[in-house]
């Protein structure tokens, strides 16, 4: 349980601190805001696709070849985020922020609650992002077995490899699509959340047209393999998705507030996820599938409006209510 709540300390920090202190860094040494999006794209291909398969196959090769256990690849990793901790301590600058803006937790998060509300983009934003990671973390969960009902021997690490050589396909495509002044990150992302959902439909689809086998093991069946083309599809729809919501992060929440509102966004997200992983027997596994399915289909359609109201801006927003709640705090005397 301890390792859990660390866990999720651990991923709050890892899908916020790092890209706050890049969007600060990247203005704060005067770069072109367009390398920022080569950047985002280049972050998503290297570390998430190319250094995850390496860690699949090492992984793979822990378990399989020199027969160290399940866990060893574990143990593997605390090794890497020593080597990880200790360059980030040599090498990054530290970013402490604005010294005189320094506020409490609570001021911080209620500051966060009022920016959302007052900005529809950075709610939209907020709900979209919420959707698309809470079908994807149920997803983790629920391609084993989908891929191996019948308990087939299936090889999970070079399934995950080929789920990460996936997700670098979408990541370049993603750094070509952001590359192009024409076209807008918010009108392409409407057709990736679609292609996603129709992607995880493969499941419910393969169940009712093809015959389940009874056969306990052996190799992947045809419908696993029909599944596999459709989670590798997902897969590249995740690598398109990290660099482009990088992107619109950058343009719609503000840079004051950024890791704070983009951890609050992270709490219905966790709910989410901890309700299906609670009631993950309690329904069919088409049941799962078929929700995350809707749940991306949502998110396209919030995209839509995300799209519609991208050309206002932003500064003006948070000006304003930045303003309006310097009226309203009480003035201290003395």
């Amino acid at each position: 349980m301890v390792g859990r709540v660390l866990g999720g300390i651990a991923t709050s920090l890892l899908f916020s601190a790092f890209e706050s202190w890049l969007v600060a860094e990247h203005f704060k040494r005067g770069f072109d805001q367009q390398w920022l999006s080569l950047t985002f794209s280049k972050a998503i291909f290297l570390g998430n696709g190319l250094v995850a398969i390496v860690a699949g196959l090492f992984g793979n090769f822990l378990v399989d070849s020199l027969n160290l256990g399940p866990v060893s690849p574990f143990d593997a990793a605390g090794i890497f985020l020593a080597i990880g901790m200790a360059v980030i301590l040599s090498s990054w600058t530290e970013n402490y922020g604005d010294p005189s803006e320094s506020k409490d937790l609570l001021t911080q998060f209620k500051g966060a609650a009022v920016a959302i509300a007052s900005d529809e983009k950075i709610a939209l934003l907020g709900a979209i992002q919420s959707l698309f990671e809470g079908s994807m973390y149920t997803f983790v969960f629920l391609w084993t077995p989908a891929l191996s009902p019948n308990d087939e021997d299936i090889p999970h690490g070079f399934i995950f490899a080929t789920f990460m050589l996936a997700s670098m396909l979408g990541s370049s495509i993603a750094a070509r699509l952001l590359s192009r002044n024409s076209v807008k990150v918010e009108s392409y992302m409407q057709i990736v959340f679609v292609v996603s959902s129709a992607s995880l439909l493969l499941p419910i689809l393969t169940n009712f047209l093809i015959p389940p086998s009874g056969v306990k093991g052996g190799s992947i069946s045809f419908a696993g393999c029909l599944q596999l083309l459709g989670f590798c599809t997902f897969e590249a729809c995740v690598g398109l998705f990290w660099p482009s919501i990088m992107k619109m992060r950058s343009q719609y929440i503000p840079e004051e507030a950024r890791s704070t509102i983009m951890n609050f966004f992270r709490i219905p997200l966790n709910i989410f996820v901890c309700i299906v992983l609670y009631n993950v027997n309690a329904f069919p596994i088409t049941v799962m599938f078929g929700m995350c399915s809707i749940f991306l289909f949502l998110a396209s359609i919030l995209q839509r409006r995300l799209s519609a109201l991208g050309e206002k801006p932003k500064t003006e927003d948070w000006a304003m209510m930045k303003d309006r709640n310097a009226e309203d705090e009480p003035l201290n005397v003395t």
